[in-house]
């Protein structure tokens, strides 16, 4: 037998089998007790055997019927769960967030988990980026940049205000003295994040430092990049303090000194104008504005 039975007939089988009984499988079908009879007819004629026992109240699976109705149902629950898989995806709200690469890694990878389990039918997609000063991507919703705020972007919302505070490993502070020399350790090697080269100028002179020009100095593109240079020791660097928290509560790093800097840089969000009315849209701005996000955890605002 190469030509397989109508789809009609193996549905009436189906529901007739599990509900041992030709009017239950009507009801759920919408059909007439005689439609499903007569599609189940049809289906032994077509398969040449007898799939149900007709009882005085009720019908029963032959052997046969027994053996036919698993593969069946299996076929059914197979084709609902690919049509589910594949297509119910078009049903999802798509979001597409741009971010810096230290915001990114370490302020909002650890709780997008906390956004999805509210918002489970926005699908997100994060890229990231070290410098971006517009949207010049049409595909991106929003984008999260870090800087003074002085672009012609309309729809921007600061989130964060920034203090930088130094770090380095325990082992590189005890080279210094106890407690460490600021202005020798100043002196020796630091890590720069490029675009904040001179926070150790400004931190000298904001506390009366007098700090020399330090012997070595290397660059980082990113503060993420700087705090996994800084795990290698050797170095110091003035990070901001939301971004080395987890550093220094696991003990990675220590931040040896009480001077912080007040960053006059920050992070904003910024919405594009073909995006603002769109719900998801709306619905991530409103939860990073309403919740208080650093790498150090989540509190709400308030």
């Amino acid at each position: 037998m190469s030509k397989l039975p109508h789809v009609t007939w193996l549905r009436a089988f189906e529901a007739a089998a599990r509900h041992s009984s030709f009017s239950g499988a009507a009801e759920e079908l919408n059909l007439t007790p005689a439609a499903v009879s007569q599609h189940i007819r049809l289906l032994e004629r077509h398969l040449g055997v007898e799939l149900f026992k007709r009882l005085p109240h009720g019908v029963t699976l032959t052997d046969m019927g027994q053996a036919y109705a698993l593969p069946i149902r299996k076929a059914f629950t197979d084709m609902r769960d690919a049509t589910s898989g594949l297509f119910s995806r078009r049903r999802k709200r798509h979001l597409h967030i741009r971010t810096s690469v230290t915001y990114g890694e370490l302020v909002l990878a650890p709780h997008i988990a906390d956004f999805s389990a509210l918002h489970p039918d926005i699908e997100l997609r994060f890229t990231t980026a070290v410098w971006s000063d517009r949207l010049d991507d049409p595909s991106i919703d929003i984008d999260i940049r870090y800087g003074t705020g002085d672009w012609p972007d309309p729809n921007m919302t600061q989130l964060s205000q920034e203090t930088g505070i130094v770090v380095c490993t325990a082992e590189h502070a005890a080279r210094f003295g106890s407690p460490p020399d600021i202005a020798a350790m100043a002196a020796d090697r630091l890590v720069l994040v490029m675009g904040s080269e001179v926070e150790w100028q400004r931190m000298s002179a904001l506390h009366r430092l007098d700090l020399d020009v330090p012997a070595h100095v290397s660059k980082a593109d990113s503060s993420i990049l700087a705090l996994q240079m800084l795990l290698g020791g050797g170095a110091a660097a003035i990070i901001h303090e939301s971004f080395a928290r987890a550093y220094l509560e696991q003990g990675l790093l220590v931040s040896p000194f009480a001077y912080q800097l007040p960053i006059r840089e920050a992070y904003f969000m910024i919405i594009g104008n073909q995006a603002l009315n769109r719900s998801e849209v709306t619905d991530f701005r409103d939860w990073l504005i309403g919740t208080q996000i650093t790498a150090g955890g989540l509190t709400a605002a308030p």
